[in-house]
């Protein structure tokens, strides 16, 4: 089998032009024959290079308003002709069809066009019919054919052109026609899905990234990792070492976190293992920080911090104090970002606004799990008073506080919380007693008064025990979902004791 094969002619039908004219200027130069259609055709023209009209070969004119233009037998029979086949050789005289050895094709913008909210119609016509097939045919054909299929290439293929005058090898074109591949099934997923949205139950997971960045390790030194995402579009790293496994994890939990109090006062998280160890909301950013990094000092030690607010050198100042692994923050002020780019591997990144996806995925034994991303967040209109007392309007901000980030800590859990801070959780506990209790000898080793503090819980409480424990720690007021059967008993005990408490209506599970 030729390892290198001569390109004589190429077919080049692009909708992006962009980068293309370099490309058809060293193919002329090589004496290619170039074959071309309708845009495409007219650019390469008025590069002042000679070109072939498609339909010059088949016969045929661009028809049905440009939907059918390349879809003929003396066009894919040159792409698909294997050249070591007498057979195939002899078919190609006897129908005078062209040998192709190199094809440039891009597809319709569709996924642009689906996000631009364009009208269906418009958005049906992006659906390329004719450029997925070109790409198909020369792909599957590599042993003979280059195939080029994304504009990002082009610098790649006119180095490769210039390099082999024009011979790439058999190694290059099957490299080609692997991203060629790609870029036909994510197109094709692409449109799927689109289609796919309207459909209550659906029968098919399609899933498709275009971009993959191989990382250190993944969970342990001992298990490669991949992140597959764009994730330049949400956060841009401006300082530090390259972004971890572990790292993505704990971002990913400390973005969804402060994704809650984004628009509210300035409020600090530090997260450790996807849980928050310490968060706090205060009037200036420093002092959250302050009060987030009091609610457990010692997990604090390289974990992952993230604010809602610029970063400011005051708070830089004793952020620069700790060992953390990785900052966030919407932006940093210039004597902040210095300061903080004096730890060389410490992660710095500004969060973009970006909208993140509407399901989540993982794996499940030999499938998949989907489901809706958890997008409510409780407020004081899914309140419902449980108890004869109320809480206070002060309460009340404390158990929303609380039950924001019961809702980003895995369960089972218990929030407890007392002006706008953190004490303490109990974090992935298999019972909510054992969690509880997890929380309040925490809370008490940092010196906390737990007197006046509320208390969240991710569920139900199916017994009474968990607010007679808290009302013995000191807390008053409780909020929780509500909905067990013996609701009551829980209830009758707050009563007695002269506690709120108030059901949300909605339980925030994450496990």
């Amino acid at each position: 089998m030729n390892t290198s094969l001569k390109i004589t002619s190429a077919l080049i039908s692009v909708f992006d032009k962009e980068g293309l004219a370099p490309i058809v200027e060293e193919l002329n130069r090589q004496g290619v024959t170039i074959y071309s259609t309708g845009g495409t055709e007219k650019f390469i023209r008025d590069l002042g290079i000679e070109v072939v009209a498609v339909e010059d070969i088949t016969s045929y004119p661009s028809i049905l308003g440009g939907r059918v233009k390349t879809l003929h037998p003396k066009v894919f029979g040159g792409i698909l002709n294997r050249q070591n086949t007498a057979a195939d050789q002899e078919e190609l005289a006897q129908y005078e069809i062209p040998q192709i050895d190199l094809v440039i094709v891009d597809l319709y913008p569709f996924e642009k066009t689906v996000a631009s909210g364009a009208s269906e119609q418009d958005i049906i016509e992006k659906i390329d019919i004719g450029g997925i097939s070109l790409i198909r045919a020369a792909a599957k054909n590599f042993a003979d054919v280059l195939c080029v299929s994304d504009k990002n290439d082009y610098q790649e293929v006119l180095d490769l052109l210039v390099s082999t005058q024009g011979a790439p090898s058999r190694e290059d074109r099957k490299r080609f026609a692997t991203k060629a591949f790609q870029i036909s099934s994510h197109y094709d997923s692409a449109i799927f899905n689109y289609f796919n949205a309207d459909t209550k139950a659906s029968t098919a997971l399609k899933l498709s990234q275009q971009e993959a960045k191989t990382l250190r390790y993944g969970e342990n030194p001992h298990q490669e990792g991949t992140f597959y995402g764009t994730l330049n579009e949400l956060l841009e790293q401006v300082h530090g070492k390259e972004v971890s496994y572990n790292n993505l994890l704990d971002i990913d939990a400390a973005v969804n976190l402060m994704l809650e109090f984004y628009e509210g006062a300035p409020t600090f998280a530090i997260l450790k293992h996807n849980n928050a160890c310490g968060f706090a909301t205060r009037e200036k950013l420093v002092d959250a920080y302050e009060a987030a990094l009091a609610g457990d000092p010692v997990s604090a030690f390289g974990g992952v911090l993230i604010a809602n607010k610029t970063i400011d050198f005051a708070t830089a100042e004793k952020i620069n104090d700790l060992f953390c692994e990785v900052v966030i923050a919407p932006s940093f002020d210039a004597q902040a970002l210095e300061l903080l780019k004096s730890k060389k591997n410490r992660i710095l990144l500004i969060q973009k606004e970006a909208k993140l996806e509407d399901k989540t995925i993982r794996t499940c034994l030999n499938g998949y799990l989907v489901q809706d991303r958890d997008n409510v967040t409780d407020s004081e209109e899914h309140l419902s008073i449980a108890t004869d007392i109320a809480p206070s309007k002060e309460e009340i901000q404390d158990l929303l506080f609380a039950s924001k980030i019961c809702k980003h800590t895995k369960s089972n859990t218990i929030v407890l919380v007392k002006n706008g801070q953190l004490l303490a959780s109990g974090t992935g506990q298999t019972s909510r007693v054992d969690a509880l209790r997890q929380a309040i000898e925490k809370a008490s080793s940092f010196g906390f008064d737990l007197n006046g503090a509320v208390m969240a819980s991710d569920a139900f409480f199916p017994f009474p025990d968990c607010v007679e424990i808290a009302y013995t720690a000191g807390v008053r007021s409780v909020i929780q979902p509500g909905g067990s059967i013996k609701d009551q008993l829980s209830i009758d005990y707050c009563n007695a004791q002269k506690m709120s408490m108030v059901f949300t209506g909605i339980r925030h599970f994450k496990h």
